[in-house]
């Protein structure tokens, strides 16, 4: 599919020369014009990148045609739209069956143009998936998500990062030639930088949530571990253990540190998680050993190593597997990042009452996902040491991404569905407030 991109630049000549507002230069946003149907070039998608968060899943779509008198137009959208007539002295619209629309001319037309929209706030772009006019198919094996790169959301918060990638964090001591719900089995020392977080309650120490180690001294989590109803609990409550492997049973070279401080971010809510970080201090240092090692921080220009455009995260933990229990041995599981607009469609209600600009999701739909107990773990992506390098011996570092936040559970059930997607806090857009706060990272 061929996309074209025009750019509208309108600038106004003024007496006044100085920085001021009167000598700004009106600049439009560009206009991206799509042909949606692969069959036919007579229609064409008109999209306004850059308009508000409201507006933004919006478009209009123009049909060079001639229209005879009783024309009848059946159209359908691959997710829930609202289609309004531009010009309706010719023609009328209704909604048919919940998800078809259809046009009924009663004047001949030379043509005709819609305005599209998504549902409110959602960010979804809904696409044309069906097409018929006067009983002919158009649109058959059209092409879809051609406008969701466009959608920028609501975006109020931005960080400046490091230039240059730290190549001594997120590397393994320990390798392994042999290559969670439905997760994969580790090895011990696999994954270094992932931490047990144990809380007392009525007097014994419960696993509750894991974490990654970015230093010495500091431990990432999940805001929600580390709080009861909001509030940071008592950092006596909370220990860590590091180069755990087995959850219940001993491990080799294994370190439990209690905790100094809890620093959970500032505006972190409860309801739907916002901003679901935290980092916890140790009372003292760690020892890096073989299997115990930090993570990298994610940065961005981990972006230009990665050898594929999509992001594919690793997940570890002690989390619930199939059966419904805690894994007595740390699982993996790899997933991909899914575009906001895509989760959403998995399921409106919830994620688009959960998403922000601070979070990303990440699943697949065959029944790999983050589960109970998965909770403040992180989301390991591989960046290799070679730009681009995919292949199996491939060197290079671990960078924390992201961090299990949420997911939905079953019906009448509180354990996850592994059929739906993970919500994880987005650690990109929290760099500069951890490296405020880790002072030896």
């Amino acid at each position: 599919m061929k996309i074209v991109i025009f750019a509208i630049i309108l600038t106004l000549t003024l007496l006044d020369t100085t920085h001021s507002e009167d000598s700004w230069a009106i600049v439009g946003n560009p206009l991206v014009f799509v042909h949606p149907c692969n069959d036919t070039k007579k229609i064409t998608i008109s999209y306004e990148p850059g308009r508000s968060p409201e507006e933004e899943n919006q478009y209009y779509v123009f049909f060079e045609m001639q229209f005879v008198i009783n024309t009848k137009i059946v159209l359908r959208f691959d997710a829930e739209a609202s289609v309004k007539l531009v010009h309706d002295s010719f023609a009328r619209i209704s909604a048919k069956n919940n998800d078809d629309f259809e046009i009924k001319f009663f004047k001949p037309s030379k043509g005709l143009k819609l305005e599209v929209k998504g549902p409110q706030n959602s960010g979804v772009i809904p696409y044309i998936n069906y097409l018929n006019i006067n009983t002919h198919q158009y649109c058959q094996n059209s092409s879809l998500g051609y406008l969701d790169d466009f959608i920028q959301g609501k975006k109020d918060h931005a960080e400046t990062h490091r230039k240059n990638l730290d190549l001594k964090c997120g590397r393994r001591k320990i390798e392994y030639t042999e290559l969670i719900v439905n997760g994969l089995p580790t090895r011990a020392g696999e994954w270094p930088w992932h931490v047990a977080i144990y809380r007392y309650q009525q007097n014994e120490l419960k696993y509750i949530c894991g974490g990654t180690l970015l230093s010495k001294s500091y431990v990432l989590t999940a805001a929600h571990c580390a709080t009861i109803r909001g509030e940071p609990v008592v950092p006596d409550i909370l220990s860590v253990v590091l180069g755990k492997y087995n959850l219940i049973g001993g491990d080799t070279d294994s370190q439990e540190r209690a905790i100094h401080s809890i620093k959970v971010h500032e505006e972190y809510t409860q309801k739907f998680l916002m901003n679901d970080i935290a980092l916890l201090k140790m009372k003292s240092q760690v020892q890096f050993n073989d299997y115990i090692q930090p993570a990298c921080l994610w940065h961005r220009s981990a972006y230009d190593k990665l050898p594929t455009d999509r992001v594919y995260g690793t997940v570890v933990g002690w989390g619930i597997d199939i059966t419904d229990q805690l894994s007595p041995q740390l699982k993996k599981a790899t997933m991909p990042t899914i575009s906001e607009s895509n989760c959403i469609k998995k399921n409106p209600l919830f994620y688009s009452s959960v998403l922000s600009d601070r979070k990303f999701c990440a699943g697949l739909d065959d029944g790999t996902s983050a589960c109970n107990g998965d909770s403040g773990g992180g989301f390991h992506v591989f960046v290799p040491d070679i730009p681009k390098d995919s292949s199996v011996n491939a060197t290079g570092s671990w960078f924390v991404r992201g961090i299990v936040s949420m997911t939905i559970a079953k019906r009448n059930d509180p354990v996850c569905d592994p059929s739906q997607y993970v919500v994880f806090t987005d650690v990109a857009q929290f760099t500069g407030w951890i490296g405020k706060h880790v002072t030896d990272l």
